[in-house]
């Protein structure tokens, strides 16, 4: 680490902290009002009698919805919460979201329950137009009842300097 690295300890020390795992579950309500509310009407997530027909047998999920916890869970943003805090206290307060990648490998179902586990995988420093930026990468695993990963995510946020 050079000196003029902002890639501090405490922020280096991100690396591998992993917060409590969350279970889902997945009901059909909640799938129907979610593509309603995202304005997704592939009949795949929202017509029983058609994915009843299709290749899975009955509806999925879309891409990016899990369920809902069976509890109330504030622990779910506890990565992007200790991520922001140690990058504001390096002097990046600016957040931004750099995106987040879905690797799916099997369909999410009605009845299904899903536990959610999330660490933040890697933390870098980039030089961009503008000065520095911190880059923090969490990575997100979905594993259902049968212990089965349905899938993989991996989001990026980046701390902008003051």
């Amino acid at each position: 680490m050079t000196e003029s690295s902002a890639l501090a300890d405490n922020v280096r020390a991100l690396i591998g902290f992993t917060a409590e795992p969350v279970v889902m579950e997945v009901e059909r309500g909640a799938i129907k009002r979610f593509c309603e509310a995202v304005g997704d009407s592939n009949p795949l997530f929202t017509d029983e009698e058609y994915a009843k027909n299709g290749p899975y047998g009955d509806v999925i999920c879309p891409p990016g919805f899990f369920g809902w916890p069976i509890k109330p869970a504030p622990i779910m943003a506890e990565p992007t919460a200790t991520m922001t805090a140690e990058f504001a206290k390096a002097g990046f307060p600016g957040l931004l979201d750099g995106g987040i990648d879905y690797e799916i490998y099997i369909p999410i179902y009605s009845g299904d329950v899903i536990v959610s586990s999330a660490k933040i995988a890697d933390v870098y420093e980039r030089e961009v137009k503008g000065g520095k930026s911190l880059f923090g990468v969490i990575e997100i695993t979905y594993t259902n009842q049968n212990g089965d990963m349905v899938c993989k995510a991996r989001r990026i946020l980046i701390g902008r300097q003051a």
